[in-house]
């Protein structure tokens, strides 16, 4: 074990911009991305995209990138724009929106109106896949994925006949995967490899790594930590106590209650704890609610299992609560029934390879190969995406604006690109955008409904890949991951060892590997609702440069590793950093909204008021279910085709 080390001054970090920036990229960079040619006639007739445009290959700041946002954001405060149409003939349908809902939404309906329906996609990113991004990193000729956005198909046992149906048909069979991919954490394990926690300085008073934290009793782990005594013994009584700190009530009484309050309150105020026990918990369900102890209900972290609650008398959720809902167990359902089935499925991309699976699906000859595995290697042409002679036309690097209903039963939408706004007609549109920006599109809507899209506030995260040239300081620290409830990064950790074809995760301890850094930009302590603190915590994210997230990632992974001979300056290879300030889909939750919306499946929750059609105006997304999850994503595309073909 070396001495312990501190990365290089925020001086020396790696000076690049937000955007086109890093290690060597998979693409010829070829100047800044190329728009849509000046002349209406050249946008119908003309690729609009370089046969070496790749945006996977792209590192520095990535997610919600420059040049994605400015458009809509100048739309939202009054801009317009002089239009001209954009020559092009009249689509069955138009998606706003080129994300897991819009193409599915683009597959449902080709498959139900006819394989020649001629649809256009827009998005305002200069990729398709909206959340589901991929990143590549390249080194010496090879290869290296990560997931820039969503992660993994969760709980695919309890996917809806819909989306279970559409990635069977995309060629995902989840037991062909299993065979390759079955130990895909448990060989970090086999190595001897362990969760850790790492207790930070600035939080806790010194920084201390405790190898192991979840696989100790809690006497054992706690007394490596740098908490002070009463802290430490507060700990314990927190997870051995058995009290009733309900006393009289009912078991329902009881829930309610703790649904009614945060976990802060509960563990400081209810259970008698030191401040400092809170601190432990603050990233538990940063990877679900992107929030704090402070903004989520007690009783979420009683039905996941966390202590203090031994005592009480409660009753568990009923097995069939939400069963028809999407998404895995987050506090809302039966967690024996949440985990039942097949495991979460991780591919080396994230979600990226649905995605890709759709594109393929959609425009033949952009995306090679034929098979789960070989599309995670595939060789996709952005150039054949929008071409006039496809059926359906993907149209990147297009902000839309506005989206009428007009008098003939025809919808006009309205699209900037490279600051020229375009009309185009079609017979229907399906909206797989943001709900929070679906009232600017579309000013023709109720007021009621209005309110109902603008409700969910989505949460801000980010996910860091970093690329190390060897792993080597993980084995010597004996960790596989870390959590670090008072980092800037709350979650670090090897990706998941994965074999897809032609594409393996590193087996050796000497070859490049991913690290994914997590971080999520809660307010803890400030009082605000969990809306509020996405609000404010998206604000805090777009003040974030780049060179802010790189002090960070160094300086965490030297505090952590450091001591094994960890080496900043000569291991990271590549950094690529997906902010997300519209992130998570909002779901309800009994501390700030409606129990009843957080625990039935009322009409009269926001996102049914809000995703009504309107006319020949459908609406997709996974906001539109109240739920941050992939199959929520293709649950409402098919409800929107069909509401669209119902309605001829």
């Amino acid at each position: 074990m070396k001495k312990n080390k501190t990365c290089k001054s925020r001086d020396n970090v790696i000076s690049r911009r937000d955007f086109l920036n890093g290690c060597a990229l998979s693409m010829a960079a070829g100047g800044s991305l190329p728009p849509l040619e000046a002349m209406a006639q050249e946008l119908v007739d003309s690729p609009t995209l370089p046969v070496d445009y790749y945006p996977p290959g792209l590192q520095g700041m990535r997610g919600s990138h420059e040049g994605s946002f400015e458009v809509a954001h100048a739309m939202r405060d009054g801009t317009t724009w002089q239009t001209v149409p954009s020559g092009e003939s009249e689509y069955d349908l138009v998606v706003v929106g080129g994300g897991i809902s819009g193409l599915a939404a683009a597959y449902f309906y080709r498959k139900q109106n006819g394989p020649d329906s001629q649809i256009l996609i827009l998005d305002n990113h200069d990729d398709f896949g909206g959340h589901a991004k991929r990143n590549e990193f390249w080194h010496e000729g090879r290869m290296f994925l990560v997931n820039g956005g969503t992660l993994n198909v969760e709980a695919p046992s309890q996917f809806s006949t819909i989306a279970a149906g559409l990635l069977w048909e995309l060629g995902i069979d989840r037991t062909r995967y299993f065979e390759k991919n079955r130990k895909m954490f448990s060989f970090y394990r086999d190595m001897g490899l362990k969760s850790s926690m790492f207790f930070d300085r600035e939080t806790f008073g010194s920084d201390k790594l405790v190898v192991g934290y979840n696989e100790q009793s809690i006497e054992e782990a706690i007394a490596q930590s740098p908490l002070g005594d009463d802290a430490k013994r507060d700990v314990i009584r927190l997870y051995r106590s058995k009290e009733n700190y309900f006393q009289g009530m009912s078991a329902e009484e009881a829930r309610s209650q703790l649904g009614r309050m945060s976990y802060r309150d509960y563990v400081t105020k209810v259970v008698g704890c030191h401040p400092d026990v809170i601190k432990l918990f603050r990233a538990s369900f940063h990877g679900s609610l992107v929030v704090a102890p402070d903004a989520i209900p007690a009783i979420y972290f009683r039905d996941n299992g966390f202590p203090g609650f031994d005592g009480l008398r409660l009753n568990d959720l009923p097995r069939d609560l939400l069963a028809n809902e999407p998404g895995g167990q987050h506090g809302r359902e039966n967690s024996t029934r949440a985990n039942e089935g097949d495991p979460d499925m991780y591919f080396p991309d994230g979600n990226a390879t649905i995605v890709r699976l759709l594109v393929r699906s959609l425009i033949p000859g952009t995306v090679t190969g034929s098979s789960m595995e070989d599309v995670v290697t595939a060789a996709v042409d952005y150039s054949m995406l929008d071409r006039s002679a496809n059926d359906v036309r993907l149209r990147l690097n297009s902000t839309v604006v506005n989206v009428n209903q007009d008098e003939d039963e025809r919808v006009t939408t309205t699209f900037v690109n490279d600051n020229r706004a375009y009309t185009v007609r079609s017979k229907a549109v399906v909206m797989a955008c943001w709900n929070t920006v679906i009232p600017y599109l579309c000013p023709q809507l109720s007021a009621k409904q209005k309110e109902g899209l603008a409700y969910g506030i989505k949460s801000p995260l980010v996910y860091t890949g970093v690329l190390l040239s060897n792993w080597q300081s993980f084995v010597e620290t004996g960790i596989s991951g870390v959590t670090a409830p008072g980092g800037f990064h709350t979650r670090i950790g090897l990706q998941a060892a994965l074999e897809m074809g032609d594409y393996i995760t590193a087996r050796s301890t000497n070859e490049p590997i991913v690290v994914r850094m997590s971080a999520y930009f809660d307010v803890l302590g400030s009082g605000l609702s969990r809306r509020e603190q996405h609000l404010e915590g998206r604000n805090r994210m777009l003040a974030t440069p780049f060179n802010t997230f790189e002090y960070h990632i160094r300086d965490q992974l030297t505090r952590v590793l450091g001591p094994s001979g960890f080496d900043d300056e000569r291991d990271i290879l590549g950094i690529t950093v997906n902010r997300w300030p519209h992130g998570y889909s909002y779901s309800y939750n009994p501390l700030h909204d409606s129990e009843e919306w957080a625990y039935t499946t009322t009409s009269e929750r926001p996102a049914i008021v809000g995703r009504q059609r309107f006319g020949r105006i459908a609406i997709a997304n996974a906001d539109a279910a109240a739920s941050p999850h992939t199959d929520a994503a293709i649950n409402e595309a098919y409800r929107a085709v069909v509401e669209l073909l119902e309605s001829n």
